[in-house]
């Protein structure tokens, strides 16, 4: 059954989102291709590492993600799984509308207050605030999050990059999914 928490958490502006956007959040879906994982050089990469390991992500170079998307009452539910290790699950709850709304994702002991901002059909996740254990984090201390999935080509284009002021990029992941068949 198709779920209603998306849209109704855009309102008229979920229209602005591209229609297989809306489709995987209405419908859910599995999408399934190759990745790109970079680190970054010196201090970043060894601060991107410490954050990889802490999100269940592997070596650099390219590999297999699988996403799995469902939706509840409580809210959507994200799976990632690299080269099938160990797979990292995420529950995204609406909060309010887009306009003063937010969504939370809740992933192991850390929660992001997010928002959305719709470019060119696209979903681009901004970041308001951070909690770790339900301590918040002062935002200096939060690498920059660049997040966003788009469609090209008929395929869903996801990019996650980690960055800090001055020294740069920590570690990004980027490749082009294709939906499965249900």
């Amino acid at each position: 059954m198709p779920s209603v928490l998306a849209k109704n958490w855009f309102g008229d502006k979920f229209n602005n989102l591209h229609p297989l956007l809306q489709k995987l959040h209405t419908e859910g879906g599995r999408l399934t291709g190759d990745v790109e994982i970079y680190y970054g050089k010196g201090l970043a990469g060894v601060i991107g590492g410490r954050l990889a390991k802490k999100m269940n992500l592997p070596s650099e170079g390219t590999h297999q993600l699988v996403v799995s998307i469902s939706h509840d009452n409580d809210g959507l539910h994200w799976g990632r799984c690299f080269d099938n290790q160990a797979l990292v699950k995420s529950l995204f709850k609406p909060v309010g509308h887009i306009e003063q709304g937010y969504w939370i994702e809740t992933t192991g002991p850390l929660s992001m207050k997010l928002t959305v901002d719709i470019n060119n059909g696209g979903w681009f996740w901004r970041c308001l605030n951070v909690n770790f254990l339900g301590v918040p984090i002062p935002r200096w201390l939060i690498p920059k999050a660049n997040a966003y999935k788009i469609i090209e080509n008929g395929k869903y284009r996801f990019h996650v990059e980690f960055s800090l002021p001055i020294i740069g990029s920590l570690v990004s992941y980027h490749g082009l999914l294709r939906a499965e068949n249900s």
